[in-house]
């Protein structure tokens, strides 16, 4: 098997990585160490410093970490050769390898091998990408619980309930002349309460998950020129948006995440809800809405130094009933709009006066979103939480399949035909784990990992 290898990045320090049998053999053409041993007698786990050389001449000075099967991150014999970071010497070393037998990874290679040779399951595997990717401590926390196996366990012991009932029912078929079928119908139906029970947890956690993952969708809304797209900015800190005295300067959306006392929250500045005659404005007003509508959250700004018109009512009408905080804007002015409003207090306890301009206001806002997504009351140390969509589907058709086989059950059907339903169960959550996923789906999952992992 031809090892495989992969540049991390370009920086201080460049890493280029090579896994596979032949990966000791590829390294031994380029690097000459300091002190020089045969490779059996070099340990795991340690470190050499020497140099990459081509035809005698030094290329760059290194230091080369070795990692034997079975204790390495694929299973299989790797090293990480360290090397200065910028661009011609990376690219040299990276040639050098290639030229000497190596073949170029592709996105997450490694993770993919480390997967299919038994090292973690196919949960884990996904749960690196997250761990990348995290865009709060609290995802990355989530994430480093689902790379132990924390999950994985939890699906391992409900499929071993499972598994424990399929004994009496293998039993019952095989060896019909035993009349066992009233117990094992009993045990069957409290065995799947059981699981039904664990698995609606399960799925119920996605809800927090979910938010954990891909953040608090947040709406800015308000007529043009109320101050959103100078909300937008005062809450990141940079001139991310156009503001201009010109009405409906934004005409599209503008998303960007947030981190807001560890909530993540992906802001979108919208184009401003008035009625418009320009075409293209009038589809960024329609996207708006449709924005809203989806949000888990909305904040409606609203010009403190003009009186409610028409356009006002409309917006208010569009949070009605939705979770949501009322921004009354431009405190600086001269205000005319009051938070004791009960236009405003009809919809939601949450009315700030603020001033984007300033950053009046802000630190209140920020409390206020604290209080109304707390992550608080999840136990992260002990919380088994589902932030996979995939997992989360499986889990759901996993549900249904209890749902069938209770019912099979209950309409006293043949012993074999309760099985197979049972067995759908445990598909499902093999699916998950990686035990009867289809090739494809492995695939597209490792398409998503970036290069070098």
């Amino acid at each position: 098997m031809l090892q495989y290898l992969r540049l991390h990045g370009i920086g201080g320090i460049g890493i280029v990585r090579m896994s596979g049998d032949r990966c000791f053999d590829v390294l031994s053409k380029i690097f000459r160490p300091k002190k020089d041993e045969k490779i059996e007698n070099v340990k795991g786990y340690t470190i050499k410093y020497g140099f990459i050389v081509e035809n005698n001449e030094i290329v760059d000075e290194v230091l080369v970490s070795y990692f034997k099967a079975p204790k390495s991150y694929t299973t299989e014999n790797m090293c990480e050769i360290n090397t200065h970071g910028g661009n011609i010497v990376i690219r040299k070393i990276l040639d050098l390898c290639l030229k000497n037998g190596a073949n170029l990874a592709e996105p997450g290679e490694f993770t993919k091998r480390a997967f299919l040779n038994g090292r973690i399951d196919l949960l884990q595997a996904e749960s690196v990408i997250d761990v990348i990717n995290a865009k709060s401590e609290k995802e990355v926390k989530t994430g480093i619980k689902q790379l132990e196996g924390v999950l994985s366990k939890k699906i391992k012991n409900i499929k071993q309930e499972i598994l424990d009932i399929m004994v009496n029912l293998d039993v019952s078929i095989d060896y019909p002349e035993y009349d066992v079928e009233e117990v094992t119908n009993n045990e069957i139906l409290h065995m799947l309460d059981s699981i039904q029970i664990k698995l609606e947890n399960l799925e119920k956690s996605f809800d927090n998950g979910k938010l954990i993952k891909e953040g608090i969708k947040t709406a800015i809304i308000g007529k043009p020129n109320a101050g959103k797209s100078s909300l937008l900015n005062a809450i990141l800190k940079e001139d991310r948006a156009i503001v201009t005295e010109y009405e409906g300067t934004t005409r599209d959306t503008i998303e960007e995440f947030v981190n807001i006392e560890g909530i993540p929250l992906k802001l979108i500045d919208t184009a401003g809800i008035r009625n418009a005659k320009d075409e293209v404005e009038k589809i960024g007003i329609a996207k708006s809405k449709e924005i809203a509508n989806d949000a888990d959250l909305i904040i409606a700004i609203f010009d403190s130094s003009k009186e409610l018109n028409e356009e006002d009512i409309e917006i208010l009408n569009i949070i009605k009933n939705r979770k949501s905080i009322i921004l009354l804007n431009k405190s600086d002015l001269n205000s005319v709009l009051d938070e004791n409003d009960s236009r405003f207090k009809n919809i939601t306890d949450n009315v700030l006066k603020i001033s984007a301009l300033n950053g009046y206001g802000l630190e209140e806002l920020n409390c206020i979103i604290s209080k109304m997504f707390s992550f608080d009351e999840i136990n992260f140390d002990n919380d088994v939480i589902i932030t996979n969509l995939r997992h989360k589907n499986l889990i759901s058709k996993a549900i249904e399949n209890v749902k069938k086989s209770r019912n099979t059950v209950n309409e006293n059907m043949p012993i074999d035909i309760i099985a197979i339903y049972i067995k759908d169960i445990l598909e499902d959550l093999g699916n998950i784990t990686g035990e009867f996923v289809t090739d494809d789906i492995i695939n597209e999952i490792f398409s998503k990992f970036c290069l070098g992992k």
